[in-house]
């Protein structure tokens, strides 16, 4: 029986780690852009060193 509070409180320990760990995150700055990875891959990338295509 005891092992199970010894896994509760671990894991209560490891959800606040967690919880820190997105605070954090979202502090520092991590998910400031939302918009510009999801339209970066409709784009497309624009190589100066491709030939012209023969016509």
């Amino acid at each position: 029986m005891s092992i199970i509070y010894f896994l509760i409180g671990c894991s209560i320990l490891l959800a606040l780690i967690f919880l820190g760990a997105f605070f954090w995150a979202q502090c520092s700055g991590q998910n400031d852009d939302l918009y510009t990875p999801s339209m970066r891959i409709l784009l497309d990338d624009e190589d100066e060193d491709e030939p012209e295509p023969r016509k």
